[in-house]
């Protein structure tokens, strides 16, 4: 019979004497692995619609975002543009802005320079005269007060603060010792009682509440927590891979169901336009808009013609009635540059701009 070693081999030492890290795996107990497959597997048939609902409306909420929410947002925001914003900045730019600056110049040149002018002249002068008139009999008033002061405090010393002062030292202060001493030796036997009776009371209440809880805490609701805890952290771990499953699963389902529909719609109808529809738009552009294109432009060009040759005709006619109305007009006159011109004649050319060509020599 193969004798069975029971002692540790030298190499089988703990994962966390020897460097390692220690794995979740591991640390944990039977418990936690008990409850991780079957909440796993309740959790991702749970998970998986509620994640395929969840991106199927991703979807159709980024859709609706591009296609609709959008340029319906922007269009609002030109309307409300258009409509309240530029208004409201001609009429404060051209309004309100020019009617503040005419009400401000209007204001200063009311009140402001009034004001000041009055305050200058009138106001400062009227006041410097006050404080001239104040202050001297402010100094009369003072030297009436210091004399009645020293008179009263005087007659106050003897009066009054003397005798409180034997009073206070001779009577009230031996009186007052008596009483504190009285009451410093109330006060021990007070607290005296007062420590007794909470030295009862704590002891009472450990006894009676303290311990107690303290066993409860320690004995029921720990290991609950304990098992609780283990319990919502797998749920939580459970719901974190399904999540992840069912992304994968829903991203799989969109895929197929891309490819689905790029078979059947993109795809057909893309060769429908590649394939008939644009051979079909090329031979009713070659055979028909072309034609009818150049058609256009060549009755174009002889209506321009013809507009052209009936307003040089028109012009035509109207010179000859001009000539047969009012005869050939004068030829002008050539000046020789050597000659003075007058003065009017300078000016007026001057003012036209107008250079008159030099003379021809014969």
């Amino acid at each position: 019979m193969c004798m069975v070693d029971l002692e540790k081999a030298p190499g089988a030492q703990p994962r966390a004497a020897q460097g390692e890290p220690v794995r979740r795996s591991d640390a944990e107990g039977c418990l936690a692995v008990a409850i991780r497959i079957p909440v796993r597997i309740v959790v991702l048939v749970l998970v998986v619609p509620v994640r395929m609902v969840w991106d199927a409306l991703v979807v159709a909420g980024r859709f609706l975002r591009d296609a609709v929410l959008r340029p319906v947002g922007r269009a609002l925001a030109w309307l409300g543009r258009a409509v309240f914003v530029w208004p409201l900045v001609g009429l404060w730019r051209y309004v309100l802005v020019p009617l503040a600056k005419g009400v401000g110049w209007l204001g200063h040149v009311l009140l402001v320079v009034p004001a000041v002018w009055l305050y200058r002249w009138v106001l400062t002068p009227v006041g410097h005269a006050l404080a001239w008139f104040f202050t001297r009999v402010a100094a009369v008033l003072a030297a009436i007060g210091r004399g009645l002061y020293a008179a009263l405090a005087w007659l106050g010393r003897y009066l009054a603060v003397v005798p409180a002062v034997w009073l206070y030292r001779w009577v009230l202060t031996p009186v007052g010792h008596a009483l504190a001493w009285c009451g410093r030796q109330v006060a021990r036997g007070v607290g005296l009682v007062v420590t007794g009776v909470g030295f009862v009371l704590y002891w009472t209440v450990r006894v009676l509440l303290v311990l107690p809880a303290l066993a409860v805490w320690r004995w029921v609701l720990a290991p609950v927590g304990r098992v609780l805890a283990v319990v919502a952290r797998e749920v939580a771990d459970a719901l974190g891979q399904a999540w992840r499953i069912a992304g994968h699963l829903s991203r799989a389902v969109g895929r197929f169901l891309g490819t689905v529909l790029r078979w059947t719609v993109a795809e057909p109808a893309r060769w429908v336009y590649r394939s008939v529809l644009t051979p079909v738009g090329h031979a009713v552009r070659d055979a028909v808009l072309r034609p009818l294109a150049e058609a256009g432009r060549s009755a174009g060009r002889a209506t321009r013609q013809a507009l052209a040759s009936a307003r040089l005709s028109v012009r035509q006619a109207r010179a000859d009635v001009r000539r047969m109305l009012f005869g050939e007009p004068a030829g002008r006159r050539p000046v020789d540059r050597r000659e003075p011109v007058p003065a009017p004649a300078r000016t007026l050319e001057k003012r036209t701009g107008r250079e008159t060509s030099p003379p021809t020599r014969g």
